[in-house]
């Protein structure tokens, strides 16, 4: 879940902490396939016209409701999109596994919507998740991995389980940075040992960062109409604002973790990824729920909206009170810094008070320790999840994992190593002094020093920062070239952030983030919405074979 965005430019701790076996898409055996073997050409691939490119939800909903299409249609004509544009064509990687059973279940709501009618906004809506979600049925969940290739839960997450039962239609799964970018601080966002590696639609020689670098690159693409993400700091909110999408990373507890491969108990969570904010809270309102299974869960009881998409306002600027955090967020590139600018005048044009600086006076503090829960809670809840699977599983221990890479090193790790794993293999129980110190650090240096510090002190409603940098080129040499993001505060503390399109540079997407305290997710959702209702930004990608340094840099449109 984590892409490890650090709070400015990288120091040498934050370098530490972030970021050729291909499973067929339809369902079939495993192949070996890089995309470097194929050669990437100097010109995109053309692609063919798609009736819903960029539909949103409620578009795809009336078109079911006034008979135009059904839920069957739609979810053969976004398998077909797959064909074309992940697996051929762009060859974007963002899809690892299609879902057998997608055609007769959106059959089956079909036949259910002409009987009953519609269970609510998801139903017979296609969507695509994270490979670290389990799923149960036909496809595997791996994160990634081929150590986990073949393993197939006996039951849905609570987060699919939701999903299913507000009538969403899953399409399949989608590619990530194995192990959730929890593997080694050289690795290449959306590289996997199972599923290659995951390109940026906006231009596929650049990263579409991660970890759940395939869901943005799908639903860009629109190969999907949502789809599900998880985060531990990044993972949602860096690749929506490199794939120029909206994403919503929740307050921890808000949306249930059981069943997903984890990396943090403190800070782990999935959230809906969508392009648009509209989509966005349909989706948001479908995965929240109590589950007792995640202590979490639990404690968030009674915090959900019932419907998220009733805080929606085109006018939710009006009145609020903003401020903008420019201590480390802003400076690492010129051009984003003007995009942001123009993205902070919009939100002050939209009747907001703008405070500028608000800055977070703990940013950057934390993330020595931050670390160090993560390799404490890594290892703990890995071994955890990995020593539940049956006793046939190829691996049910971290150290079982760590053996597996290196027998299998040809084909697990020809870029990178495993180093993340070794240290967390390292470390002793959630009792450690060490950890126990680093944790309370986290807590009140993030929180009651950090967040709600800076919102109390000029009575803010919310907090905005440029959510990340550029995409940078993929680099299976060097790793990531990551220039910082504003995630880290929001997910040390467990609170939530949601970032929105604000422009492009060079055809590049570039987020804005809007940041709250615990359980603000509907108000955040109202402001991204008013912010998206007055600027109108997001343009389909186009699938360039490059940034387009040719042209004078934009603001507006990619």
């Amino acid at each position: 879940m984590s892409d490890f965005g650090g709070s400015g430019p990288l120091s040498a701790a934050a370098m530490s902490r972030r970021s050729f076996v291909r499973a067929s898409l339809i369902g079939g055996a495993v192949g070996a396939v890089l995309p470097a073997a194929n050669g990437w050409s100097a010109d995109a691939a053309p692609v063919r016209a798609f009736e819903y490119e960029d539909a949103t939800v409620a578009q795809l909903q009336a078109a079911m409701e006034s008979g135009h299409s059904t839920s069957a249609k739609l979810t053969a004509a976004y398998r077909a999109r797959i064909a074309d544009i992940d697996s051929r064509g762009p060859e974007l990687r963002s899809v690892i596994e299609l879902n057998p059973d997608a055609p007769a279940d959106a059959a089956a709501l079909d036949a259910e919507r002409g009987a009953k009618g519609a269970r609510g906004p998801l139903h017979g809506i296609p969507i695509l998740i994270k490979d670290n979600v389990g799923v149960a049925g036909k496809m595997s969940t791996t994160a990634g991995s081929m150590a986990l290739a073949g393993w197939r839960p006996p039951q849905d997450a609570f987060v699919a389980a939701r999903l299913r039962a507000a009538g969403a239609v899953i399409l399949g799964k989608t590619n990530l940075s194995e192990w959730a970018n929890f593997r080694s601080p050289r690795s290449s966002s959306g590289w996997s040992g199972r599923g290659g590696q995951v390109r940026n639609p906006y231009a596929l020689d650049r990263s579409p960062s991660g970890s759940s670098s395939g869901t943005a690159a799908a639903v860009s693409a629109s190969l999907c109409a949502v789809g599900v993400g998880s985060e531990t700091d990044g993972s949602i909110v860096s690749p929506s604002s490199v794939c120029s999408l909206v994403g919503l990373k929740p307050t921890v507890g808000l949306v249930s973790r059981s069943g997903i491969i984890p990396i943090s108990a403190t800070q782990d969570t999935a959230g809906p990824m969508g392009r648009c904010v509209a989509d966005v809270a349909a989706m948001l309102g479908a995965m929240t729920g109590l589950d007792d299974r995640d202590p979490a869960s639990v404690a968030a009881r009674g915090k959900a909206a019932p419907d998220y998409r009733a805080a929606l306002d085109p006018n939710g600027l009006k009145g609020a009170r903003i401020g903008v955090a420019r201590a480390r967020f802003f400076g690492s590139n010129p051009a984003v810094d003007k995009v942001v600018e123009a993205a902070i005048d919009a939100i002050r044009k939209a009747g907001a008070t703008v405070v500028d600086p608000a800055d977070l006076a703990t940013a950057g503090k934390f993330d020595d320790s931050e670390l160090e829960v993560l390799l404490y809670e890594f290892k703990d809840g890995l071994d955890r999840y990995l020593g539940a699977l049956p006793s046939d599983a190829p691996v049910r221990s971290l150290q079982a994992l760590i053996a597996f890479n290196e027998q299998h090193r040809d084909r697990e790790m020809p870029f990178f190593g495993q180093e993340l794993l070794i240290q967390a293999a390292a470390k002793g129980p959630l009792t450690d002094k060490a950890y126990v110190d680093a944790l309370a650090k986290d807590m009140k240096l993030s929180k009651d020093d950090g967040i709600d510090a800076t919102l109390a002190k000029d009575k803010l409603d919310a907090i905005v920062a440029p959510t990340g940098g550029l995409p940078w080129l993929i680099d299976w040499v060097n790793g990531d070239a990551f220039t910082g993001s504003s995630s880290t505060p929001a997910a040390v503390a467990g609170y939530p952030s949601v970032t929105v399109p604000a422009g492009y540079v060079f055809g590049l997407p570039v987020g804005i983030s809007f940041i709250g305290t615990a359980w603000s997710e509907a108000t955040l959702l109202k402001f991204a919405f008013a912010f998206e209702h007055a600027t109108n930004i997001r343009k389909p990608p186009r699938f360039r074979a490059h940034a387009d340094v040719g042209s004078p840099t934009p603001t507006r449109g990619a």
